[in-house]
């Protein structure tokens, strides 16, 4: 009897250790975890890339094109779902499937050859996406003579899921053109101050300057809304900003072109069985003296929606589709041509929005 005693205490003792092991772990974690948790400063002026003779101003009554795309941090093949929103995976496949799809989304965009980029969810450093410089090697593909990057990621290493953990990971916006980038600015957006915000996107959107024969700019904003679900004061909050800043440009006689993933549906209609993040694009926000793009496109094709949602993969007819991606743009900005391309979701949750736009001389 007194030999099983000693043995039941100490399997007890054994248990305790192995448990005060587990809350020191966990706890050190969470103070990591909040101690890293950082906010990228406001205003922040971001570094120009320049690597090739520019375009010094661009010309009123010609036509230029646009495009804005999503990459999914190039892991969104179109059988990827992701472990956020209630799919499988973590990470890229792999690292050599990872490259070339990264490959694959230059060339597409390539192919297409916009006068300026916008992308949005770039990663730099990450080991979801084993530490490729994604903005590197797209603009080795895209040959442009100016970028900009904006970082609007820098997490803690993730622990979760087990088996796959998330792991610590950067990433952002990254803009290119070789019209002239005079200057760009990064402004810090709204956030959750809820938990949320140790794994969440440190939100922001660039600014960035071209100069315009007629001595006025053509300011290209790259945004990424937060995927608001039913948090009212973020969504009020960043919308609210962004509109202010469109519309002390628009008062400065500038052209504004602000593109990017609104994370919003910008058809604006609701119905059953739609996500909380798709929520109606409240136009009633827009400043006066600008307008959607496709609202006021001389030719305009919306009818494929440009993002899927990512708890399964994409099957037609079955996953969930939004058309969350965009342009706004002011009044004077003419657009003539407005696309929401059909990529099949082969590369991206996302497809790309293509628009071709003239500045007007007023």
């Amino acid at each position: 009897m007194a030999r099983s005693r000693s043995i039941v205490k100490t399997i007890l003792k054994v248990v305790a250790i192995i448990l005060a092991l587990l809350i020191v772990v966990v706890g050190g974690y969470v103070i990591y975890a909040f101690a890293s948790y950082h906010r990228i400063e406001d205003n922040k002026d971001l570094t120009i890339d320049n690597r090739g003779e520019v375009i010094k101003e661009a010309s009123v009554n010609e036509t230029y094109s646009i495009m804005s795309y999503n990459i999914g941090f190039g892991a969104y093949e179109s059988d990827y779902s992701f472990f956020m929103d209630g799919g499988e995976s973590s990470w890229a496949k792999s690292k050599e499937d990872l490259i070339k799809n990264i490959d694959g989304i230059g060339n597409d965009i390539k192919g297409v050859n916009p006068d300026i980029v916008i992308l949005q969810e770039v990663d730099t450093n990450g080991t979801r996406t084993y530490h490729v410089d994604e903005a590197e090697q797209l603009k080795n593909i895209f040959g442009y003579s100016n970028y900009v990057f904006s970082q609007n990621f820098d997490s803690p290493f993730l622990f979760w899921p087990l088996t796959e953990p998330h792991g610590k990971n950067q990433s952002g916006l990254l803009t290119g053109s070789s019209l002239f980038f005079s200057s760009s600015l990064r402004r810090s957006l709204p956030v959750s101050t809820s938990l949320k915000r140790i794994v969440d996107l440190d939100r922001c959107y660039s600014i960035t300057r071209i100069p315009v024969e007629n001595g006025k700019e053509l300011c290209i904003f790259n945004v990424h809304l937060s995927a608001y679900g039913s948090d009212a004061s973020v969504r009020e909050g960043q919308l609210g900003m962004l509109m202010g800043d469109i519309q002390k440009e628009i008062e400065n006689g500038n052209y504004v072109i602000c593109g990017g993933d609104f994370n919003h549906n910008l058809r604006g209609e609701s119905g059953e069985g739609v996500p909380d993040w798709a929520q109606p694009f409240p136009t009633e926000v827009l400043p006066s003296g600008s307008n959607l793009g496709f609202k006021v496109a001389e030719e305009a094709d919306i009818e494929h929606n440009s993002c899927r949602n990512s708890d399964i993969a994409w099957i037609p007819g079955e996953t969930f589709t939004v058309l969350a991606d965009g342009f706004i743009v002011s009044d004077n900005v003419e657009v003539i041509t407005y696309k929401s391309l059909d990529w099949d979701f082969r590369r991206s949750d996302h497809d790309p929005i293509y628009m071709e736009f003239k500045l007007l001389d007023e």
